[in-house]
C-alpha cells in the first residue's frame, strides 16, 4: 500500500519551500523504501529551489541522508528491511563501459527509482538527486542504499551522502594526496573543510585553507589546516607560494566553482602539481588560460565527481574511521533542526553561519 508522509517541496523557482503530503508507493523491482532518520541541508538543495539545476518543478528536496530500510522490492539483494543505510545519488549499474573496465566510481549509467513519488493530487515530484530525503520516508533504487555500522549517529553519517564525501574524496581519491604533500584548499564551506579533513587523513604535511571569511578559516584550522589565508586581504597565489618555499602546493583543491578561484588554484600549484575542481560552476561560467601555461606547468587538471567515491567501498570505511574517533563527522553538524525549519536553514547557509544544518526526524 502506498503511504502518505510529510515532505519539503519546492513548487516554483525562488519560492519558499513548504511542507506537503507526499505519496510514497510500495517499492517495485530493484527499489527500496527508507525511513529517513536525518538529512543534511546541502547547497545543492538551494540550487534546486532557485532553478539552478533544472526546471522540473515541483521538487522533493533533500539528498544527504541516513535511515533504515523499511521494505524492498522484487530482486533486491543488496539490502533488506532493518538495515541502517546511507543514501547515495550514484547507484552504479555494473554494466556500462566504466564499470566493465573496473572503474565503477565513474559509472556512466547510474540510476534511480523508476516509480515516482507524488503529491496527493497525483502530481509527480522530482526528487533531488534522485533521493528526496526531506521526507519521513522516501523511495530510492536499492543500489542507492549503502549499509553501514548502525552505531553511527544518523546526523553525522548522512553527511557522507554528499558534501563531506565530495570534499574527502576530492583530496583522497581525485587529488591522490599522499604523505608529506602540501595541499591548498580554496573555499572552506562544508565541502572545502571536508577536503581539509581528507588531506589530514592522507598524511599531508602542510594544509593551507583559503577563504574570505575568518570564521570558516578558524573552523578549517580546527579540522586540521596548518595555515590559513584570508584572500580578501592577501593574494592567495602569493601566500600559498610563500608557505610552500616559493613553489606552490602539490595539490590545490578548488571548492568554490568560480573562474577567478579556479585561476588562483591553477597558478598556486607547484610545477607538475594537481588542480582538483570540486566546486560546482554554473552553466555560463568560462575560463581563459594561456595554453602555453597549461602545457608548461605540467601536472593534472581534474574534476571530482562526488569525490570519485564508490559508496560500497568508501562509506563503510569512513564510518569505521568515525567510530574509531579518527574522522570527526560530528564537527560538521552545526545544528539539528525540524523538518519545517529548512527554509530558515537556507538563510543561515546563505549568510555562511553554518557548516551543516541537519534535519532530524
Amino acid at each position: 500500500m502506498a503511504q502518505q508522509v510529510r515532505g519539503v517541496v519546492a513548487r516554483a523557482k525562488g519560492e519558499p519551500v513548504r511542507i506537503e503530503t507526499v505519496v510514497v508507493p510500495d517499492p517495485g523491482p530493484g527499489e527500496a523504501v527508507v525511513k529517513v532518520q536525518a538529512c543534511g541541508v546541502c547547497h545543492t538543495d538551494l540550487h534546486y529551489r532557485e532553478g539552478g539545476i533544472n526546471d522540473e518543478f515541483p521538487f522533493l528536496l533533500g539528498h544527504e541522508a541516513a535511515g533504515v530500510v523499511e521494505s524492498v522490492g522484487e530482486g533486491v539483494t543488496e539490502v533488506e528491511p532493518g538495515d541502517y543505510v546511507i543514501l547515495n545519488w550514484r547507484a552504479v549499474c555494473g554494466q556500462c563501459r566504466a564499470c566493465k573496465r573496473g572503474r565503477p566510481q565513474y559509472c556512466f549509467a547510474t540510476h534511480n527509482a523508476k516509480q515516482k513519488m507524488t503529491l496527493t493530487d497525483g502530481t509527480e515530484l522530482a526528487p533531488a538527486l534522485g533521493i528526496g530525503a526531506f521526507a519521513e520516508k522516501t523511495l530510492v533504487a536499492a543500489g542507492q542504499c549503502t549499509k553501514v555500522d548502525p552505531a553511527a549517529s544518523p546526523a553525522a553519517a548522512g553527511l557522507l551522502g554528499c558534501g563531506v564525501m565530495a570534499g574527502l574524496g576530492a583530496a583522497i581519491n581525485t587529488g591522490g594526496v599522499g604523505r608529506g604533500d602540501s595541499v591548498a584548499v580554496i573555499g572552506c564551506g562544508g565541502v572545502g573543510n571536508a577536503a581539509v579533513v581528507g588531506a589530514r587523513l592522507a598524511g599531508a604535511a602542510k594544509i593551507i585553507a583559503v577563504d574570505i571569511d575568518d570564521r570558516k578559516l578558524e573552523t578549517a584550522r580546527g579540522l586540521g589546516a596548518t595555515d590559513t589565508v584570508n584572500s580578501r586581504s592577501s593574494d592567495p597565489i602569493e601566500a600559498i607560494r610563500e608557505l610552500t618555499g616559493g613553489f606552490g602546493a602539490d595539490v590545490v583543491i578548488e571548492a568554490v566553482g568560480r573562474p577567478e578561484t579556479y585561476e588562483q588554484a591553477f597558478y598556486a600549484r607547484d610545477l607538475a602539481g594537481t588542480v582538483v575542481l570540486v566546486g560546482v560552476p554554473t552553466p555560463e561560467m568560462r575560463i581563459d588560460l594561456p595554453l602555453l601555461d597549461v602545457f608548461g606547468r605540467g601536472g593534472a587538471l581534474k574534476s571530482s565527481w562526488y569525490g570519485d567515491c564508490l559508496p560500497s567501498r568508501d562509506f563503510p570505511m569512513l564510518i569505521d574511521l568515525y567510530r574509531q574517533g579518527r574522522l570527526d563527522l560530528d564537527a560538521f553538524v552545526t545544528e539539528t533542526i525540524a523538518l519545517d525549519e529548512v527554509e530558515k536553514a537556507f538563510e543561515r547557509m546563505h549568510h555562511g553561519d553554518v557548516l551543516r544544518s541537519v534535519v532530524v526526524f
